[in-house]
C-alpha cells in the first residue's frame, strides 16, 4: 500500500495538473475510485456532532478530563480526515486531500483507544482492585505508552517510505515499519480485551463464591446498580470492539498493498472505517462516563458549598476519578 501511495505522491507537478476526472481514468487516482460525497459528508457531520458533544460534556461534567481530551483529539482528526475525503470527491488526483485523510484517519483511533484505556482503571476501582491482575492505575500506564509506540512506528514508516520514494528507491523498509505500527496497535487492543475479560471472569467468580455483598466494595453498590453505569459498561465494550475490528481491517488492507482488493473497495472502507468508528464515538457520547458515574458516586451539597460536587464514595482517590 505505502509503496504505491508514495509513488503517487512523488508524481511531478505537470502530471498532477493534467490529471482530472475528464482527462484521466478514475483507477489512475490515489483511491482507484471516486470518494462518495454523501457517505463522507454524513461521517464528517457525525464526527463533528460527536466532537461538539464531547466538548460540552467535558465542560458540564468537569470530570474524566483525560478521557474527554483523548476523545476530542480523536474526533478532531476524524473530522479533518473526512474533510480531506470530501476534497478528493472534487479531484481524487489531488495530493492534499489524500494526504489529509490518510494521515488523520490512520492516527485518530489511537486517541480514541487512549480514552478507553483511561476508563478501565475507574471500573476496576468500582468493582474491586482485588479482582484484577493489575493495579487500577497500571492500565493507562501500560496501554497509553503502547499507543504512542504504535503512532511513532507508523510515523517513522511513513517518513522512511516517502524519503525512499522521492529518491526512487524501494519503499519496502518504510512499508514494513508502518505495518508493524498498525499490527502493534492490534496486539495492544487484543491484550487489553484479554485483561478486561479476565477481570470480568475473576469478578463474577468471586461473586459466586462469596456473594455480591462480600465480593464487591459496598461503597459503590448504588453506582453498580444504576442503569446508566451498566449502559456505560456495554458502550465501552462495544466501542473497544469497534476500534479493534477497524484496526484488523486496516492491517489487512496495508498487508495486501495498494493494488489489493481491500484498498480499492469503497464499501469496505465505509463499513469498517467510517461506520464502525462513528458508532464507537457516539455510544460513548450517549453513555459518557462523566454522566454515568454520577449516580451513587457524588452528591450535591447545600447552598453553603455553592453547589459543589463532593465525592462521598472514594477515600483518597478523588483526583483519579476527576481526571
Amino acid at each position: 500500500m505505502a509503496s504505491a501511495f508514495f509513488s503517487l505522491v512523488a508524481r511531478d507537478d505537470q502530471q498532477e495538473i493534467i490529471c482530472t476526472l475528464k482527462t484521466c481514468p478514475i483507477d489512475a487516482s490515489y483511491y482507484n475510485y471516486l470518494p462518495s460525497r454523501a457517505a463522507n459528508g454524513v461521517f464528517d457531520g457525525l464526527f463533528a456532532l460527536s466532537l461538539g458533544l464531547y466538548i460540552s460534556q467535558a465542560i458540564i461534567s468537569r470530570s474524566f478530563i483525560g478521557f474527554s481530551i483523548a476523545m476530542i483529539c480523536g474526533c478532531i482528526l476524524e473530522v479533518l480526515g473526512y474533510v480531506g475525503r470530501l476534497m478528493s470527491n472534487s479531484n481524487p488526483f489531488n495530493e492534499n486531500g489524500f494526504l489529509m485523510q490518510i494521515v488523520c484517519l490512520t492516527i485518530a483511533p489511537a486517541f480514541l483507544a487512549a480514552g478507553i484505556y483511561l476508563c478501565l482503571s475507574r471500573i476496576v476501582h468500582i468493582f474491586g482492585a482485588e479482582n484484577s491482575r493489575l493495579k487500577p492505575r497500571s492500565y493507562p500506564r501500560i496501554f497509553i505508552p503502547c499507543d504512542v509506540i504504535s503512532l511513532v512506528l507508523q510515523a517513522i514508516g511513513g517518513g522512511t517510505a516517502s524519503s525512499e520514494s522521492h529518491q526512487h528507491k524501494s519503499t519496502k523498509t518504510g512499508d514494513h515499519i508502518m505495518l508493524a505500527g498498525l499490527a502493534f496497535q492490534v496486539f495492544t487492543l487484543a491484550l487489553f480485551i484479554v485483561l478486561c475479560t479476565d477481570f470480568a471472569i475473576r469478578t463474577l467468580g468471586r461473586m459466586r463464591r462469596l456473594g455480591s455483598a462480600e465480593a464487591l466494595d459496598p461503597t459503590h453498590a448504588r453506582l453498580r446498580g444504576s442503569w446508566k453505569f451498566r449502559g456505560f459498561l456495554v458502550a465501552l465494550a462495544l466501542s473497544t470492539l469497534c476500534i479493534f475490528i477497524r484496526s484488523i481491517y486496516r492491517v489487512a488492507e496495508l498487508a495486501e498493498g495498494w493494488e489489493g482488493a481491500l484498498i480499492k473497495n469503497q464499501n469496505l472502507f465505509i463499513g469498517f472505517e467510517g461506520a464502525i468508528i462513528s458508532l464507537a464515538v457516539l455510544v460513548l457520547n450517549v453513555f459518557h462516563p462523566g454522566y454515568c458515574f454520577s449516580e451513587g458516586y457524588a452528591v450535591k451539597m447545600g447552598k453553603k458549598n455553592r453547589g459543589q460536587v463532593v465525592d462521598e464514595s472514594v477515600t483518597g482517590s478523588q483526583a483519579e476519578f476527576k481526571a
